[in-house]
C-alpha cells in the first residue's frame, strides 16, 4: 500500500491532472470510499467529499463550487500498475458525491482504487470484476448483511466480515434507521445516539447517512469488497408501502443514492428509483436483486403478526406486475447453476400459533401469499436448477426449506431460505433453546433460529452452496469476536437444506 505522500508523487507521473494545492476545504474523505455492482468489465466507484460530515445544512462543509475529483484503478495493491484513471466533477446539488462507472477491465479478478481531491488522497479500496459470462470455475464468496441501527450498538460485525475478504457484500436493507434519539432500545436505552429527531427531510436523511459512514467498521466493510445494496423500510420509514408521502419518499431516495455505490440507472427521479436489477457471477450464479417496498399493495391488517380475516386476493402483489414478470422471465432465461433471490422480508411461512388460523407477519410474504405462490411456482415452471432466497429484516438468523404447501408437513422442498440476523438492531441478542422454540417446533420447514447479531458468509461452488451463520455475542460495547454458530448447505439439484460437513 502507498502512503498518501507517495501517491501524491506517483500521481504526477501517472496521468492524473495536478490540482491547485489549496483546495479551500479540509480532509474530505471522512465518509470513506466504496465500490459496487460488479460486472465482467468493471464496477461502480463511490465517495463523497465531506470535511464536516455532520454539518447542520447537510452539505458536509463543502463550498458551493464544483470540485474535480481524480480517481485511479490499478491492478496491484502497491499501486504501480494504473489501468484506468479519470476525473469526476463533484457538485453541490448531489452533496459532492462521486459515482464513477469503470469499464474495460479484465473479468474475474481483483482491482484496487483510490480518489484525490485537492491535496487530499483517499484510503485505498479493493474491488473485483465478475467472471466472464458462461465461465463456471470461479467460486463466489459472499457476505450477506442487514439491519444496522447505529443507536443499538457497535458495528463490530462489519469489521469482522471485512476481515474475511469476501468477493461481494450483499446488503439487504435497513442500512440506516430513520428513528430519532427518543426511540429507545428497551429499558437500558441506546448505546449510541442519532443526535437528533426522526429523519424526514432531505437534510435529515443526508446527515443520518453521513453519521453512519463516520463509523470506521462500516467504512472498512465498504473498502474491503464491492457491495450489492438494496433498501428496505428504515431507509425511509418503518414498514412503509407505496402510500408514503411523496416528498419524504423522494428525499430518502435521493440521500440513499448519494451515499451508495449504485449505477446511474438507480439515480432517482422524484419519487421513483430503479433498484431491482440482476447481476451474474459467470455461469455459476445469478443474483436477482428485488425491491419489495416501492410497488407492493398496502397491508390488509397492519404490518405485525396478525391472523388477518381479510382475504389475500389473487391479484395482490408484493413486487408489482412489472417486477414480478421481470423476475419470472429471469428464471426462464437463467442458465446459472444457482439462482439467488436477494430480497428484504421473510419469504417462507412463520406461523406463531399453528392451528386453524395463521398468526403471521403481514409485512412479510405471509401477508402476500398469492404473490409468494406465483413466484415459487414460477421458478419451478422455469426449471431453475437451484434456488436460494436470501433475506434480511428479521433481526435473527433463520434457515428453512421453501415449500408450496406450508400446511402439509410432507410437502417437498423446492428451494431454501437463508435469513440473516442484524448487524446491531435489537441489541446484544440472546441464546435460544431449540427444544422450547415455538416457531421452530410449529413450522417443520424451518431448520434454524439464532438470536445474536452478525452476518452470513455464503460460499457458492458448482456442487454446493454453504452458509456459515456468523454471530457476535454483544454489540453494546466494542471488541466482540465473530463465531460460526451453525453451518448449513444446499447440494446441486437437492433443494432441501442439510447440515454442512465439518
Amino acid at each position: 500500500m502507498l502512503s498518501r505522500r507517495s501517491f501524491l508523487a506517483a500521481g504526477l507521473t501517472s496521468g492524473l491532472p495536478s490540482l491547485v494545492p489549496s483546495a479551500g476545504f479540509g480532509e474530505p474523505f471522512t465518509l470513506g470510499i466504496a465500490s459496487g455492482d460488479p460486472d465482467p468489465g468493471g464496477f461502480v466507484l463511490w465517495t463523497r467529499l465531506a470535511p464536516e460530515p455532520l454539518a447542520e445544512d447537510g452539505f458536509g462543509g463543502m463550498p458551493d463550487t464544483p470540485v474535480p475529483v481524480d480517481w485511479q484503478v490499478f491492478a496491484d495493491p502497491a499501486g504501480k500498475r494504473v489501468v484506468r484513471s479519470g476525473t469526476h466533477l463533484a457538485v453541490r446539488e448531489w452533496v459532492h458525491s462521486v459515482h464513477v462507472t469503470v469499464t474495460g477491465l479484465r473479468p474475474g479478478r481483483p482491482y484496487w482504487y483510490r480518489f484525490k481531491a485537492g491535496p487530499y488522497v483517499s484510503p485505498i479500496g479493493r474491488a473485483l470484476t465478475a467472471p466472464a459470462p458462461g465461465t463456471t470455475g470461479t467460486p463466489l464468496r459472499m457476505a450477506v448483511c442487514s439491519c444496522a441501527n447505529y443507536q443499538h450498538g457497535y458495528f463490530t460485525a462489519y469489521a469482522a466480515l471485512a476481515a474475511e475478504r469476501p468477493d461481494l457484500v450483499v446488503n439487504l436493507g435497513d442500512y440506516i434507521y430513520e428513528q430519532g434519539s427518543d426511540h429507545l432500545l428497551g429499558p437500558g436505552g441506546n448505546v449510541r445516539d442519532h443526535g437528533g429527531p426522526e429523519a424526514m427531510t432531505l437534510t435529515d436523511y443526508r446527515r443520518r447517512h453521513a453519521l453512519y459512514k463516520t463509523d470506521p467498521d462500516l467504512r472498512a466493510a465498504h473498502a474491503a469488497a464491492p457491495w450489492v445494496a438494496v433498501m428496505d423500510d428504515h431507509e425511509v420509514l418503518n414498514n412503509w408501502t407505496n402510500l408514503i408521502p411523496a416528498v419524504r419518499r423522494a428525499a430518502a431516495f435521493r440521500a440513499y443514492y448519494e451515499h451508495m455505490p449504485l449505477r446511474p440507472a438507480a439515480r432517482p427521479g422524484g419519487t421513483a428509483m430503479q433498484l431491482y436489477r440482476r447481476l451474474r457471477w459467470g455461469g455459476l450464479a445469478t443474483l436477482h436483486v428485488l425491491d419489495t417496498r416501492q410497488y407492493r399493495d398496502p397491508h390488509l391488517c397492519g404490518a405485525g403478526f396478525h391472523d388477518c380475516p381479510a382475504p389475500d386476493g389473487p391479484s395482490r402483489t408484493m413486487l408489482g406486475l412489472d417486477q414480478e414478470q421481470w423476475l419470472l422471465d429471469g428464471f426462464h432465461r437463467s442458465r446459472a447453476r444457482w439462482d439467488l433471490v436477494c430480497q428484504q422480508i421473510f419469504f417462507g411461512q412463520r406461523d406463531r400459533d399453528p392451528g386453524p388460523g395463521r398468526l403471521v407477519r403481514q409485512d412479510a410474504w405471509d401477508g402476500y401469499t398469492a404473490a409468494r405462490m406465483r413466484v415459487s411456482e414460477g421458478w419451478l415452471q422455469a426449471g431453475a436448477r437451484n434456488v436460494a432466497v436470501l433475506t434480511g429484516d428479521v433481526h435473527a438468523h433463520w434457515a428453512g426449506d421453501i415449500v408450496l404447501d406450508y400446511d402439509d408437513p410432507a410437502s417437498r422442498p423446492i428451494g431454501a431460505e437463508l435469513a440473516v440476523t442484524s448487524i446491531t438492531s435489537g441489541g446484544d441478542g440472546r441464546d435460544i433453546d431449540p427444544a422450547t422454540d415455538a416457531l421452530l417446533n410449529g413450522n417443520p420447514h424451518l431448520k434454524l433460529h439464532l438470536s445474536h447479531r452478525g452476518y452470513l458468509m455464503v460460499d457458492v461452488t458448482m456442487t454446493t452452496l454453504t452458509a456459515a451463520f456468523k454471530i457476535v455475542r454483544y454489540v453494546s460495547r466494542p471488541g466482540a469476536t465473530a463465531e460460526t454458530a451453525a453451518t448449513l448447505a444446499l447440494q446441486d439439484r437437492v433443494p432441501g437444506l442439510v447440515t454442512a460437513l465439518a
